[in-house]
């Protein structure tokens, strides 16, 4: 399973809510319109195959991989979770 860093910007507030809602679902953590997801293959294809009608021509969604050897700063630690653990 690989992290993606999702971040949005939609420009209705209606389907904004929306989505914010839908890829809340996916994430374990994030700030405001950047979540963070851990998600397999098939995550990410059912993801986008729901993101993709909700989305108008002008909003954004960017869906960037994270490396495994990513560098932390201050005091972020890498999580550790087993999948089906919801983190709150």
């Amino acid at each position: 399973m690989k992290s993606y860093l999702v971040a949005y910007d939609i420009l209705c507030a209606k389907r904004a809510v929306k989505i914010r809602k839908f890829l809340y679902g996916y994430s374990f953590g994030g700030q405001k319109s950047v979540l963070e997801m851990p998600l397999d293959g098939k995550d990410l294809k059912g993801l986008l195959t729901i993101l993709k009608p909700l989305l108008s021509d002008e909003d954004r969604v960017n869906i960037i991989e994270i490396k495994s050897d990513t560098m932390l700063f201050g005091k972020a630690d890498i999580l550790n979770y087993d999948r089906g653990v919801v983190i709150v």
